[in-house]
C-alpha cells in the first residue's frame, strides 16, 4: 500500500460529515492494506505515531521541498524514517533531524506532504476517531463490532487488534481476554456542568474526590507487580512506593485502578507537574523518592484472584475494593441514593474536596460496569471553571480538517511594561464557525506570515477556560495554563482590558499549582 492511498482517504474522510461514509471509506482502505501495515495505517489515520511525539520544530516542517511527481512512499517506509528520527541525538542532531524530515517530504507527493505535515505536527483531525475506525475494521474483517470493541478494550490497542483480526478473522479475537499483567484501557469520565446536573443524571451514584495525579493501573500476580500509566506505558521501576503497597496487601492477585499523588506538609496535594516530574524520573529513582515521596489512592478494582470484575456494577466492585484495601488507601467517596434528598450532603462533600486542594469530583452511576477505553455518561467529572481574558499574539495554520484555517492560538497576558507576555497555545474549544471567523479577523491584524505562523497585532481578546496555572520555564512569564480551551471571543473588550501576568499568577487554580 502507498502512503498516497492513506492521504487520499484522510482527505475524503475530512470532506464528508456522514459517519456511514467515513466508515465505508476506512473499511475499504483497511481491507486493502497488507496485514503487517494495517496497524500503521490505522494509527496514522487517527493522527498517532507509534514512536510518540517526534518533537519536530516548525522550521523542519515548513521547509520548502519540491514534491515528488509520482507516489512511491509506503507507510512502512515512513515508519522506518520516523524510527530513525527518534534515534537521533547529540551534536548535530537538529541538522540531522532536519535532513530526515526533508528527505521524507522530498519523497512525498503534494498531497502526501500535506498529510505528513499534519501527522508530524499532531494536527491530523479529520474525524477518523477510534470509534469510527473500529466500526470500519469490523466491517473490513467481517466480525461483529461489539466483539472487536471488547477485544480492543482488553488489549488496549486498536491497531494491534486490527492487525490480528484483519489477518486471522473472527478466530483471532479469542486470543484477547483480560488477564493480570496485561493492562486494559482505562474507563474515562464525561463532563457535567455542575454537581446538581451530574446527580440528577446518575443517582443512585457515588461522588468521589477527583485527584489531580498520575492515573495508574496496578497488576499483582504473586510477587510480580506491574504499574502502568493511563496510556498503558509500564512505569513499575519508577514507583517503588506503589509496588510496596501492592505487595503488602493480603490478596496475591488483583488489578487496581487509581491515582498517584504527593502530599505536602500541610496535607494538601502538591502541584501536578511536580508529581509528573517525579514519575518521569528514570535515572536516580531513590533520590527522586527521597525528594518527593508519592502514594497511590485507588478507586476501582478490575480483578481479584481469578475473578474478572469488569462487568460488575460500581457498587459491587467498590465492595470488593473495600475488602481488599484499607480506607486510607481508597479515594474518598459519598454514596447518594436520592439526588434531591441528599443534595446538601453532596454539596458539602464537593466543598470539602475543594478545600482539601483537589480539583473536583467524579460522579459514578452505581449500576455501571467498567467500560474500559470509553468516555461515557456513566461517569461524569465536575470541576470549577476558571477563566481569563487573554490576547491573541499569533496563530498557526491548521492541517487536515483545519487546512487553510488559522487554528493554534498563541495566548498572551498584559505585562507591567505595557507589552504582552506569552502564556502558551491552544486549539481546543474552537468550533468551525469560530475558526472561520478568527481566520478572517486575524488576517486583518496580521503583521507577518512565514507559512506556518501568522503574527498579529495584539488587539483581539479571547476568553480562555483552564484547569490550573502551572510553572513553565518555556514561557517568559514563568507560567502557563493547563488544559486551556477557547470559550468565546470578547469583542466587547480591548487589549488593555485583558488580564495581566500578575492576575494570572494569582488566579483561581494557581495556588494549587504552586
Amino acid at each position: 500500500m502507498l502512503l498516497a492511498d492513506v492521504a487520499r482517504v484522510s482527505r475524503e474522510v475530512t470532506e464528508t460529515s456522514a459517519r456511514s461514509r467515513k466508515v465505508a471509506l476506512l473499511a475499504e482502505l483497511f481491507a486493502a492494506a497488507p496485514a503487517d501495515e494495517a496497524p500503521l495505517v490505522i494509527s496514522y489515520l487517527a493522527g498517532r505515531l507509534p514512536q510518540g511525539r517526534p518533537g519536530i520544530g516548525w522550521r523542519a516542517l515548513a521547509q520548502d521541498v519540491p514534491p515528488a511527481g509520482l507516489p512511491t512512499l509506503t507507510p512502512a517506509a515512513v515508519d522506518s524514517a520516523l524510527t530513525a528520527l527518534t534515534g537521533v541525538a547529540g551534536t548535530g542532531s537538529q541538522a540531522a533531524r532536519h535532513r530526515i524530515v526533508g528527505g521524507l517530504l522530498g519523497a512525498a507527493t503534494a498531497e502526501e506532504q500535506r498529510f505528513l505535515r499534519g501527522l508530524l505536527s499532531g494536527e491530523v483531525r479529520q474525524g477518523a476517531l477510534d470509534a469510527v475506525a473500529l466500526e470500519a475494521v469490523a466491517r473490513a474483517a467481517g466480525v461483529p463490532a461489539d466483539r472487536l470493541r471488547r477485544a480492543v478494550m482488553l488489549d488496549g490497542s486498536l491497531p494491534r487488534v486490527a492487525g490480528a483480526v484483519l489477518a486471522g478473522g473472527a478466530a483471532a479475537l479469542d486470543a484477547f481476554a483480560m488477564r493480570v499483567g496485561q493492562p486494559v484501557q482505562p474507563m474515562l469520565a464525561g463532563t457535567a456542568k455542575s454537581l446538581a446536573e451530574a446527580l440528577a443524571a446518575l443517582a443512585p451514584c457515588s461522588v468521589e474526590e477527583k485527584l489531580d495525579g498520575i492515573r495508574v493501573q496496578v497488576h499483582r500476580d504473586g510477587d510480580e507487580v506491574r504499574v502502568y500509566t493511563r496510556s498503558l506505558d509500564e512505569i513499575t521501576g519508577r514507583l517503588p512506593e506503589v509496588v510496596e503497597v501492592a505487595r503488602a496487601l493480603p490478596e496475591p492477585c488483583f488489578v487496581l485502578d487509581g491515582e498517584v499523588i504527593a502530599l505536602g506538609p500541610d496535607g494538601r496535594p502538591v502541584p501536578f507537574q511536580d508529581v509528573a516530574g517525579r514519575v518521569g524520573s528514570r535515572l536516580d529513582v531513590a533520590a527522586a523518592r527521597a525528594a518527593l515521596p508519592v502514594a497511590p489512592y485507588f478507586f476501582d478494582v478490575l480483578a481479584t484472584g481469578d475473578r474478572m470484575l469488569l462487568d460488575l456494577p460500581v457498587r459491587e466492585r467498590y465492595a470488593a475494593l473495600a475488602r481488599l484495601l484499607p480506607e486510607s488507601a481508597r479515594v474518598r467517596r459519598l454514596v447518594v441514593d436520592d439526588a434531591d434528598a441528599q443534595a446538601a450532603p453532596a454539596g458539602e462533600f464537593w466543598a470539602e474536596t475543594l478545600r482539601r486542594g483537589h480539583e473536583g469530583v467524579v460522579v459514578k452511576a452505581l449500576d455501571s460496569p467498567y467500560a474500559a477505553g470509553r468516555r461515557g455518561k456513566q461517569w461524569l467529572k465536575v470541576k470549577p471553571v476558571h477563566t481569563l481574558d487573554l490576547v491573541v499574539l499569533a496563530a498557526e495554520w491548521g492541517h487536515g480538517r483545519r487546512a487553510g484555517l488559522l487554528s493554534n492560538l498563541h495566548l498572551g497576558a498584559r505585562a507591567a511594561d505595557g507589552g504582552f507576555v506569552m502564556l502558551g497555545k491552544t486549539f481546543k474549544g474552537l468550533t468551525d464557525e469560530m475558526l472561520r471567523w478568527q481566520t478572517g479577523r486575524l488576517r486583518e491584524l496580521a503583521t507577518g506570515d512565514d507559512g506556518f505562523t501568522v503574527r498579529v497585532r495584539p488587539e483581539l481578546v479571547v476568553e480562555i477556560a483552564y484547569d490550573s496555572v502551572q510553572r513553565s520555564p518555556r514561557y517568559p512569564g514563568g507560567v502557563t495554563l493547563r488544559f486551556a480551551r477557547v470559550l468565546r471571543y470578547r469583542t466587547d473588550k480591548t487589549a488593555d482590558q485583558a488580564d495581566t501576568v500578575e492576575t494570572v499568577r494569582a488566579a483561581p487554580g494557581a495556588a494549587a499549582s504552586g
